[in-house]
């Protein structure tokens, strides 16, 4: 009776710490970070760029790498969603970048403005598509430094 007594102490003490206990989800996630970071991309959770239509943005997260500053003119913030036809310009005419066509299908969008380039996604998917897009991203910057 008495290490029935104990092991229920015991349990009470240590079931408030399994809270804390990151998540198969968790873990994965963190590890899919961990891969972009390690490969040089920074992620930060963004509005998903639209045509101004939506009523309520959605926040996804954008795996970028910085750019270097542009030299005289400032470059001007431009962004491609994938629709049914491909990478649809928002906001401009401009065709997508060489970049894209290496982006994973899980990307939802792809975005450059002043200071970064990068994909914007809702991280639903493995190490493979982190690699694609360190791959697209790289190529990208290589094209605007």
């Amino acid at each position: 009776m008495a290490y029935l007594f104990i092991f229920g102490a015991l349990a009470l003490a240590i079931a408030p710490l399994v809270h804390f206990m990151p998540s198969k989800r968790q873990r994965r996630l963190a590890r899919l970070r961990e891969y972009a970071a390690v490969h040089g991309l920074f992620v930060e959770f963004r509005n998903l760029p639209s045509r101004g239509l939506d009523s309520r943005p959605d926040q996804v997260l954008y795996y970028g790498r910085r750019l270097k500053a542009s030299r005289g003119a400032p470059r001007s913030r431009r962004s491609w969603q994938r629709g049914a036809a491909g990478w649809e310009p928002l906001g401009h005419r401009e065709g997508p970048p060489d970049a894209a066509t290496q982006m994973p299908a899980q990307v939802l969008a792809i975005g450059i403005d002043e200071a970064s380039c990068g994909a914007y996604w809702r991280e639903d998917g493995e190490e493979a598509e982190v690699a694609a897009i360190v791959a697209a991203v790289d190529a990208w910057q290589r094209e605007k430094d």
